[in-house]
């Protein structure tokens, strides 16, 4: 017979996928909060709303298994309801509700509002920043646009997130304040393309003027860039971060590819050449930038010369920081009319060549940071270190900076002048200067 759980009216909010999926959680957590609604992130509760990833494969595969296990525990009585949002219920809402009927039910990526009506809440309009922060308490991600209207081959976002919106700068400037007087000290931008930022409100790319508003918000010490477009990038952009303390010298720059043949196919509306000037011009721009990019392989028609022309590329351009992904075949993208012709365990060795060739040069560019002091945020302590980071390095991608927590002490949250004292691949190791 099946029994009620104990935890009664606490609803438990699962998330899966990117940075933006952890933003939109935030969000439903801080509407149920004024709502007065007991609300968790990732713990116990009888009520689960589970907000998935559709991007690739193997986003779509956890999150798939997700839902299984919840309905499982549904079934054995252990949770009374099931809710399931985000990107891949947005994509394959009826093939879901088929598969799995078992869900209470599946909502989209702009049904915030009916979602919470299914939770018994009203969505609150005038909560405009009002979040439940998951993350660290002092760094929070501030989500400055919605959707994309980049054409890429190999994307499925469009049809999930839908066509670009951005969100006023006066919005914005008041969710960094609410954030700041909460504690939060940096801000990581997040958006599917940050570069087209206010071409929809203001008829401009206007991502700079959001930068400089930004800074002036009091308490406020790091803004870090993530996820802008090699096309029609906003040069004044450079311009802010070299002469605005507070906006760090980092860029996450997703480049894909760089042989021209699979840049074309991929509808990147760029070249080699012009990537590469690109880069250059950051660099000369601001010359302690650290660039983050990402590559895909394996993608349908990559010949062994192609992966020659990228690998050689990574070689030169010695990236402070990059990841690379397996191509994946999506229904409904451009690319799916393709043939999917480059073999699974090719992809797989391509990407492991990718990722050794970055791997020494991370090594090499880290030992060179042997002897420096770096002002470090410290996110917090695991086993017995202190973990922090540089300017250079974002939360869960990239490098960390450990401290041996049996010798020395630093306050999480604060920043601290560390210096580096050894360092391998991905780490480094420091104490306090």
């Amino acid at each position: 017979m099946r029994t009620k759980s104990l935890k009664k009216n606490k609803i438990n909010v699962v998330t899966l996928g990117c940075s933006k999926n952890v933003y939109d959680s935030e969000v439903l957590m801080g509407q149920l909060r004024a709502n007065n609604k007991e609300v968790a992130h990732e713990e116990e509760g009888n009520v689960v709303v589970i907000n998935t990833c559709g991007f690739i494969a193997n986003a779509k595969e956890e999150s798939v298994n997700t839902i299984l296990d919840y309905v499982q525990r549904k079934e054995a009585g252990d949770v009374d309801k099931v809710f399931v949002t985000g990107c891949l219920s947005e994509r394959y809402k009826p093939d879901l509700e088929k598969e799995i009927p078992n869900v209470d039910e599946y909502f989209g990526t702009s049904d915030l509002p009916n979602l919470l009506k299914a939770l018994g809440a009203d969505y609150k309009h005038e909560l405009i920043g009002e979040r439940l922060t998951t993350t660290p308490k002092n760094y929070a991600y501030l989500k400055i646009a919605e959707g994309c209207d980049r054409p890429c081959s190999f994307c499925a976002i469009p049809l999930m997130r839908g066509k670009h919106r951005s969100t006023p700068i006066e919005d914005l400037v008041a969710e960094a304040e609410k954030l700041a007087a909460n504690g939060v000290k940096e801000l990581i931008l997040i958006a599917q393309d940050l570069t087209y930022y206010g071409l929809d409100l203001y008829k401009k790319r206007n991502l700079a003027e959001l930068l400089r508003a930004l800074a002036k918000v009091e308490g406020i010490e790091w803004i870090r860039l993530h996820y802008a477009f090699p096309t029609g990038f906003p040069m004044d952009v450079l311009e802010v971060m070299r002469n605005e303390p507070k906006i760090c010298n980092y860029i996450d720059i997703p480049l894909q590819h760089i042989a021209d043949a699979i840049l074309k196919s991929m509808r990147r509306g760029t070249t080699q050449a012009k990537t590469t000037k690109l880069l250059r011009d950051f660099r000369e721009a601001v010359p302690k930038m650290a660039i983050r990019t990402t590559l895909i392989v394996g993608y349908p028609g990559e010949t062994e010369e192609d992966f020659e022309t990228l690998k050689k590329w990574v070689q030169e351009m010695r990236f402070e920081r990059l990841g690379c992904f397996t191509y994946s075949h999506e229904e409904n993208t451009h690319a799916y009319n393709l043939e999917d012709d480059v073999p699974e365990e090719v992809k797989q060795e391509r990407a492991n060549i990718i990722m050794e060739i970055q791997s020494q040069i991370s090594w090499e560019l880290n030992q060179e940071k042997i002897g420096e002091t770096f002002r470090c945020i410290i996110d917090r302590k695991e086993g017995n270190h202190f973990v922090g980071r540089t300017e250079f390095d974002s939360p869960d991608v990239d490098n960390e900076v450990l401290i041996d927590a049996t010798k020395h002490y630093v306050k999480i949250g604060d920043f601290v002048n560390i210096k580096i004292t050894d360092a391998s691949d991905y780490d480094l190791f420091g104490e306090p200067a």
